[in-house]
């Protein structure tokens, strides 16, 4: 798409940097209030008031062009190199208006790039609330650029700022805001002088940066090296003292126009919220609390529509096969593709209702109360505080939350946290625990308000938390490092949550579950029916000609016949073939060999489980007489008679599932982040090995 004028969008993480961007492209975007949520560099378009079209770039947020992290580089790299496609025309500041001084750092590093820039005073209304007074046209003459005061979450002064973007100035006209050669002068002379560098402030980042910077060659790279220590020039020390005089710049400009009232509160409201929510003792009741009444929720108000989905493929299902010729192609339409969908569809209710609960939490801005509990924890394991971002985003997805792990700069906290995130209970098992639960877990309450299942689930993905945790203990050990971890957030006020976004983060969670699991499901549904439906050699003929013969045609029913027959081809199949083969390694699990095909199937992603479950017991069943799923699971039987899905082999699987390395996604985002094969192999053989032992343990101590 042509566009006119390239916009960046660049500031602190939490000034509502993300929501503009929304609001300007009508882009509907995950939005979260905490560090790790806009990783890589969003774009947008936006029609301006002139009738051009702007282009604009969503940067990670940042609190400084120093960066600190994978996602903090981007900024400057964008702002600085001059092939990058994305390069802007113009740079939107976007500063919190209830605080100011911390977030002006930012604007006053960016400004003296000299690139056209426009300041957004945002969350106009919070510093009205606080009783803080801001001469906005004073800060414009101060600083010599447009200053737009703007609330991104109402929608207020949005055309104001629209304008301000079509009218900008196509030269920087900002004021210095400090004197940049008086750090290094003769090493930013040199520089601007051989790298051929335009203003002395990027000719310092260079000196600063160079090393990480891709659009710089190793030549002049090593150029700049070579002149720092010719100019005994020291990063640190150099950083420090432009950062205590960019604040007594920030100091003399507020001075002269904020105002705070006397009378204003010191503690706001979300202060006085945080004395609880994030007390030492009450803060993890209360959270504990909350976990809960997500879990009890997930079941008690999904029961109804998951009925209703599981009645309509039942239904479907049996329609199918009375309208239909009978034949493979039927069976393998209603029992292979259908059946393995059916295992989908029916948790939508349940992955929706866990997505809106997430989402309240990130939009109210709870999660990152939530972040901050529990880097107490975190360190005593050994762990960044910002491990806790990709680790409560586990519940949700690991894929994502592997890539958010950029936003930690200590090495051996970073590789730590990639390798215990999937052990966190994602979505993918919720599937796979409900319907076990459901199985052999009552549906009745204690103490009159906990249902027994919400417990049990509650447990799980406890469970799955201190497990992690245990592992990164271990972990801190193996792993070897000097460097050391810190944490920086900064807590955002509480919000009523958006309600609409919300709802389109359910339907949009919800549909991305059911598309990318739902290829993975049709395929291996496909390709297991036809395991199951199809023999080696002439085995299913002899099945056939066996029961053709009359002791036993003339004492069987032609229902349990049939069924006979059903069981018995299955065994023989292709994939009743792969299950044997793996059941002595199974057994002292208490698993028989369908639940193997399950299990070798699902390493490509676990809620295939579901769907393999539904199509072999389709394959097994009565085409005359459609069940749901757990209705099949919970009337199968072994040879002996006994229940196949009895406690013990319900918590062992959900113990190896707890543990297991079933996910393809992982793998592959795993070594896209380290860059090398070992992690995701040295992953896959633990978390294995893990699961293995926690199913034996549980088993044999339940059975």
């Amino acid at each position: 798409m042509d566009t006119d004028i390239k916009v960046a969008l660049v500031g602190n993480p939490n000034t509502g940097k993300s929501t503009l961007f929304n609001v300007l492209t009508g882009l509907n975007q995950k939005i979260g209030n905490f560090p790790g949520v806009t990783v890589d560099k969003k774009t947008g378009f936006c029609e301006l008031p002139d009738g051009r079209k702007a282009q604009i770039i969503d940067l990670p947020g940042t609190y400084s062009l120093y960066p600190k992290s994978r996602d903090e580089s981007i900024v400057f790299s964008i702002l600085a190199d001059r092939t990058n496609l994305l390069k802007p025309d113009l740079i939107v500041v976007i500063v919190d208006a209830s605080n100011l001084k911390r977030n002006l750092l930012l604007y006053t590093q960016v400004a003296d790039l000299k690139v056209p820039v426009i300041l957004a005073l945002n969350m106009m209304d919070m510093a009205q609330k606080a009783e803080i007074s801001i001469n906005v046209n004073a800060i414009a003459q101060k600083l010599g650029v447009p200053v737009i005061p703007i609330s991104a979450r109402k929608g207020e002064g949005i055309d104001k700022l629209k304008a301000a973007i079509a009218f900008a100035n196509k030269v920087p006209l900002q004021q210095d805001t400090i004197d940049v050669e008086a750090l290094a002068p003769q090493l930013i002379a040199q520089i601007e002088k051989e790298i051929k560098v335009d203003t002395p402030y990027f000719a310092l980042q260079l000196a600063h940066q160079h090393e990480t910077l891709d659009f710089l060659t190793p030549e002049q790279s090593q150029r700049i090296e070579e002149l720092e220590q010719e100019f005994n020039f020291h990063s640190q020390k150099a950083q420090a003292s432009e950062t205590i005089a960019r604040y007594n710049y920030i100091n003399d400009l507020l001075y002269d126009t904020v105002t705070k009232k006397e009378t204003a509160q010191d503690q706001s409201i979300s202060n006085k919220i945080d004395r609880v929510l994030t007390h030492k003792i009450f803060g993890f009741v209360l959270f504990l609390g909350i976990l809960m009444f997500i879990f009890q929720s997930i079941f008690a108000w999904s029961a109804y529509p998951m009925k209703l989905i599981g009645d309509f493929f039942v239904w479907a299902q049996s329609s199918l096969h009375h309208i239909l010729p009978s034949g493979p192609l039927t069976n393998l339409l209603v029992d292979g593709v259908m059946g393995g969908l059916s295992g989908v569809m029916v948790f939508i209710p349940q992955i929706a209702i866990l997505f809106g609960f997430i989402s309240i939490l990130e939009d109210t801005g709870y999660m990152s109360r939530v972040t901050f509990m529990m880097d107490r924890i975190m360190r005593k394991v050994g762990l960044n505080g910002k491990s806790v971002v990709p680790l409560i985003g586990g519940f949700a997805c690991a894929v994502p939350s592997i890539m958010s792990t950029r936003n930690i700069e200590n090495w051996k906290d970073r590789m730590i946290t990639i390798m215990v995130t999937p052990l966190v209970t994602c979505s993918a098992r919720l599937p796979v625990y409900t319907l076990l639960i459901a199985l052999v877990v009552p549906n009745r309450n204690v103490w009159w308000i906990f249902n027994l299942q919400g417990l049990a689930l509650t447990g799980m993905y406890l469970f799955s938390l201190i497990s992690a945790v245990t592992v990164a203990f271990v972990m801190k050990y193996i792993l070897k490092s000097r460097e050391r971890g810190y944490f920086i957030m900064e807590l955002p006020v509480y919000r009523m949550p958006r309600w609409k976004n919300v709802g389109l983060t359910m339907y949009e969670r919800s549909g991305a579950f059911v598309l990318q699991a739902g290829k993975v499901i049709v395929a291996v549904s496909v390709i297991l029916w036809v395991l199951a439906s199809f023999g080696p050699g002439d085995r299913f003929k002899q099945i056939e000609l066996k029961y053709q013969q009359p002791q036993y045609t003339q004492h069987r029913q032609s229902d349990e016949l049939q069924r006979t027959i059903a069981s018995e081809k299955l065994e023989n199949s292709y994939a009743g073939v792969l299950g044997h083969a793996i059941a002595p390694v199974i057994k002292p699990l208490g698993f028989d060999w369908k639940i193997g095909i399950a299990l070798i199937t699902s390493f490509a992603a676990r809620e295939v489980f579901v769907g393999t479950m539904a199509t072999i017991y389709s394959v097994d069943g009565n085409a005359e007489k459609m069940e749901s799923v757990q209705q099949k699971m919970g009337t199968a039987k072994n040879p002996d008679g006994s229940p196949v899905f009895t406690a013990a082999v319900a918590f062992s699987l959900m113990m190896f599932y707890a543990f297991a390395m079933q996910c393809a996604s992982t793998v592959a985002v795993v070594y896209r982040e380290t860059k090398d094969w070992r992690w995701p192999a040295a992953q896959f053989a633990y978390m294995t090995v893990l699961a293995y032992l926690a199913s034996f343990i549980t088993y044999h101590l339940l059975k």
